[in-house]
């Protein structure tokens, strides 16, 4: 099991600004899960837990996490607290929220100074997913074994994606590609 709930442990550490953002970055987990990365994964919000987000973030230093993944929406400054403290790779997921529908998340997150970078992902789901796949190919640098799970993984998107062109093709009752 890749998840496991401390930080001695952990991979990856993984910072939502609020438990609404969970059902979101589930996609997240999901990845990592299925390539076998072990996360950490806690609730800590820039703005009003800033203390907590620091502490957390030494913590994680401390006990060997290699990367940090950031989810928020509004304001979005998590990743970029969390790039303030740490000279770890830091990948930051916008998410949506009203008004404005992650355009704010995406461009609080986005726009770093110079100096303090945040890789950021796509808002939402897409970002989610990817963002736990990113956080596995930076590891997989150091872990062989990790990127052939990585290129296994790819390898059976292909391959999904052949099956639906298939069927398809004999669903409209063309000939199979040559």
């Amino acid at each position: 099991m890749s998840k496991n709930g401390s930080p001695e442990t952990a991979q990856v550490a993984i910072l939502l600004g609020s438990d609404s953002d969970l059902p979101v970055m589930k996609k997240c987990l999901d990845s990592l899960a299925a390539l076998e990365v072990a996360y950490d994964i806690v609730v800590a919000s820039a703005h009003r837990t800033p203390g907590r987000v620091a502490a957390y973030v030494d913590r994680c230093e401390t006990a060997g996490v290699q990367v940090f993944i950031c989810a928020a929406g509004g304001a979005a400054h998590l990743a970029g607290a969390v790039a303030a403290h740490t000279t770890l790779p830091v990948l930051g997921v916008p998410l949506a929220v009203p008004p404005l529908d992650g355009m704010d998340s995406l461009l609080a997150t986005v726009q770093m100074p110079p100096g303090i970078p945040v890789g950021t992902l796509a808002a939402g789901a897409f970002g989610a997913t990817n963002a736990g796949i990113l956080a596995a190919q930076i590891l997989s640098l150091a872990d062989p074994a990790l990127r052939e799970r990585v290129r296994e993984s790819r390898l059976a998107m292909r391959e999904k994606v052949l099956v639906k062109n298939a069927r398809m093709r004999a669903e409209l009752g063309l000939p199979e590609e040559g």
